[in-house]
């Protein structure tokens, strides 16, 4: 998927200046792509010059002028060429991975510290895409909403983004306790290995 992709999506809802387009991306897409404000701003513009979005000047008397943009019918139609194309399989590319893969050769309280970071960052997001789908749903219980709403995309991307930070703080939360467990074996497991009958050959009986 390109960047242009994500951005119109994102404008379908109506017409975003482009710090609100950065905002919307901080918000609602971000769980799903990521992209700075310049180069939003740079996407922006080519967009414009394209003619899949349009944009118009928008004047301010205590702030400077703004221009808004909105989606063209092309921008609608390269959305739903996009749509048409198969979509590519998603791959994990995540740098605490390959810093817990070499688990066995590391510090392991500097990699609990890395988890317990992560598993912080989870909780944060969570908490973030909670209020973001009370927030769409409004009133209306989830079944409801997800029945009737007006707008059911950026929901089911937000339960995605929801179940993935779930599945995030989960699993660095267990990684965490595994090792710890194996840095601090149980108590009776080391009694056990330096017990002398533990070490002494066992006698046949005559």
């Amino acid at each position: 998927m390109a960047l242009r992709h994500a951005v119109l999506a994102a404008l379908l809802d109506g017409e975003l200046s482009g710090y609100q387009l950065a905002k919307a991306f901080d918000l609602g897409v971000a769980n799903f792509w990521h992209a700075l404000p310049q180069q939003l701003y740079a996407e922006l513009t080519r967009l414009e010059k394209e003619g899949l979005v349009a944009g118009r000047e928008v004047v301010q008397d205590a702030r400077p002028n703004k221009r808004l943009f909105h989606v063209t019918a092309g921008g609608l139609a390269a959305l739903e060429q996009f749509a048409d194309d198969a979509a590519k399989p998603s791959f994990i590319r995540d740098d605490l991975l390959v810093k817990v893969q070499a688990a066995d050769h590391l510090d392991t309280d500097v990699l609990i510290a890395r988890l317990a970071e992560r598993e912080r960052f989870a909780e944060a997001k969570i908490e973030l895409f909670g209020g973001l789908l009370r927030q769409m749903r409004g009133d209306r219980d989830e079944a409801e909403f997800l029945r009737h709403g007006e707008r059911i995309g950026p929901y089911l991307t937000c339960l995605r983004g929801l179940a993935f930070e779930r599945e995030n703080r989960d699993w660095c939360r267990r990684s965490a306790e595994i090792l710890r467990a194996r840095r601090h074996p149980p108590r009776q497991a080391a009694e056990d290995a330096t017990s002398p009958s533990s070490s002494s050959p066992a006698r046949s009986r005559p």
